[in-house]
């Protein structure tokens, strides 16, 4: 039958939990038709085998496991490609989102008919570093996306069927899931849910996959910084035309004592500058713009179940959701 909710959880690293949440969905969405797609983004310790076994005693537990490690955005691409549900919702495997909120998103989409619904926290309770990390995040994403400035993107979020059979048409190498949606619906909204602390383990998330993600947003999500860099290039030409004309009369005139090393120096000095700013601007989008190009897929999946031992799927592809 086919499912009306499906739960994507990216593993990684939770060989540990992952079995408890999965029988925790049992119990809490028992009333639901729903089923879980689990999605092993080559994660280096035993939670293959313990995915495998799930999708062994559950009919309604599929898993798929990635050939490497993707990254967390792909998994998740990974998975909305294999949901069946008419909403999907994307939860991550480590507690600090109960599984029991999922209903609230649930019932919160169903009762304002919003495409896409986002949980809020009233206490976050991630390490300091991770929550100015994701502020910092927000604040670019407000400007780069034009999503309403008082909505959080967290990453446990339910999407309703319409809007996932766009994102999934993504084929680039850098999914980034928040963007995609902004790129189908302006339809979202939020509900308060609890956040829990993390217990067991660190947070996968380091500065240097923060810091990748934030340039992931910025050059392959959005044209304004190319915009601003047009805006700032004119200023720039506009006070160069100014201060050479105020140099021209200066000299003329001689009411300016002009240093002519000192002058040249500055103006090899600024141009340079400006040129290396737009010349690793414009690296950026031509590296990002190569791969998107090159063939790379943004995951290539080992073997998959559908929670039944067979192995429908191979590899990356469209997937049958009848």
């Amino acid at each position: 039958m086919k499912p009306y909710l499906s739960v994507v959880i990216p593993v990684y690293k939770s060989e540990s939990t992952i079995r408890r949440l999965v029988e925790q969905l049992q119990v809490w969405l028992a009333q639901l038709a729903f089923e879980v797609v689990l999605v092993n983004d080559g994660s280096p310790d035993n939670s293959e085998a313990v995915c495998r076994r799930l999708a062994g005693e559950f009919a309604n537990v599929q898993f798929a496991s990635l050939r490497r490690n993707f990254g967390e955005f792909n998994a998740v691409l990974c998975g909305l490609t294999l949901a069946r549900g008419d909403f999907a919702v994307i939860i991550d495997d480590d507690f600090q989102n109960p599984p029991e909120a999922i209903l609230t998103l649930l019932a919160t989409a169903e009762t304002t008919g919003a495409d896409v619904v986002y949980s809020r926290y009233a206490e976050k309770k991630h390490a300091l570093y991770r929550n100015l990390g994701s502020q910092f995040l927000n604040y670019c994403t407000t400007w780069l996306l034009s999503k309403p400035k008082d909505l959080y993107l967290s990453s446990f979020k339910l999407i309703r069927r319409e809007v996932i059979d766009e994102i999934v048409k993504y084929q680039g190498p850098y999914p980034y899931i928040d963007g995609l949606i902004f790129r189908v619906t302006r339809s979202v909204t939020s509900v308060v849910v609890p956040h829990h602390a993390r217990e067991e383990g660190q947070s996968n998330y380091t500065w240097r996959k923060l810091i990748s993600l934030t340039l992931n947003v910025f050059f392959g999500y959005s044209a304004l910084p190319l915009r601003l860099l047009l805006g700032l290039g004119t200023v720039v030409f506009g006070i160069s035309l100014g201060l050479g004309l105020l140099l021209i009369i200066g000299g003329l005139t001689g009411w300016l004592a002009i240093q002519t090393w000192l002058v040249v120096i500055w103006v090899v000095l600024f141009l340079a500058g400006c040129q290396l700013m737009v010349l690793g601007i414009l690296g950026e989008y031509l590296g990002k713009l190569f791969l998107a190009h090159s063939g790379q897929p943004p995951f290539v999946i080992k073997y998959h179940l559908n929670g039944s031992g067979n192995e429908p799927c191979q590899n990356k592809g469209k997937v049958d959701r009848t």
